[in-house]
């Protein structure tokens, strides 16, 4: 049996791919951008499936297992989703909760008292307080 110790461009091209992707996974970074996504799954087991031995195709197991895991990598993604939207929705309802209220805002190095006449829904809410906006963040106390 004669076993090849050189790869085709191709078979280097999807083990390249595999390792850039096991490599951005486990640097563990929180940056969308470099972490391994549900896009960078499919791409490696599509290259999977291209190049594949096909005297020796994927055992059945194996593909099961590497699609249990894209669906729970989608599950989780879904969650995530779910934690931001409500998280913009705490947000918005908390900003919500000043309105007509007096508030201290402090914008650079002074102090803005006044009555909070609106507000701005979203993942970062503003409030107006006289003719000014200010992000809701930067209250430092509601007086009424």
């Amino acid at each position: 049996m004669d076993i090849p110790m050189s790869m085709s461009g191709t078979e280097q091209s999807r083990v390249q791919t595999q390792v850039d992707a096991f490599n951005r996974a486990i640097e563990g970074s929180n940056d969308s951008s470099t972490s391994l996504g549900r896009d960078d799954f499919l791409k490696i087991l599509i290259t999977q499936l291209q190049n594949q031995d096909p005297t020796k195709p994927m055992e059945d197991k194996e593909f099961i297992s590497q699609m249990a895991q894209f669906s729970s990598l989608e599950q989780m993604t879904n969650i995530s989703q779910g934690f931001r939207d409500m998280n913009t929705l705490l947000s918005s309802n908390q900003a919500l909760s000043v309105l007509g209220r007096t508030v201290e805002v402090q914008s650079g190095d002074q102090t803005i008292t006044g009555t909070v006449s609106s507000v701005t829904s979203g993942a970062m809410p503003q409030i107006t307080v006289g003719d000014q906006q200010y992000d809701y963040s930067s209250i430092q106390r509601v007086i009424q």
